[in-house]
């Protein structure tokens, strides 16, 4: 019953700047993690980003500086900044949602992905 939707994605041009948005909804008790991963096709997955329930936030050392991950807990949202785009970000991102849901134990749940595209 647990759903992670994530919405955002998009054409933009080198430098530019999207922001990417990812809602949980359902039966979900207690969330504790969040974060973002993408992934090119043929590649591994790869995380991008990541924050705590508290607000601590762990970052890929290829987007540091470029990219701001933030939560909303009393919405169960977590957003993704993306600034100063570069090719090399063009991928798929998935958001993902560490949730105890009711009834239920400590899981991972994933969007559904979205994709950026970063070309001139």
């Amino acid at each position: 019953q647990v759903q992670v939707v994530e919405s955002g994605g998009g054409l933009v041009q080198p430098g530019g700047s999207l922001r990417l948005s990812c809602a949980a909804s359902g039966s979900t008790s207690s969330i504790y993690g969040m974060g973002w991963y993408r992934q090119v096709p043929g590649k591994e997955h790869v995380l991008v980003g990541e924050i705590s329930s508290g607000g601590s936030t762990n970052y890929a050392d290829s987007v540091k500086g470029r990219f701001n991950i933030s939560r909303d807990n009393a919405k169960n949202k977590v957003f993704l900044q993306m600034m100063s785009l570069k090719p090399e970000d063009t991928a798929v991102y998935y958001c993902y949602a560490d949730i105890i849901a009711t009834g239920d134990g400590l899981a991972r749940y994933w969007g559904q992905g979205t994709q950026v595209t970063v070309s001139s």
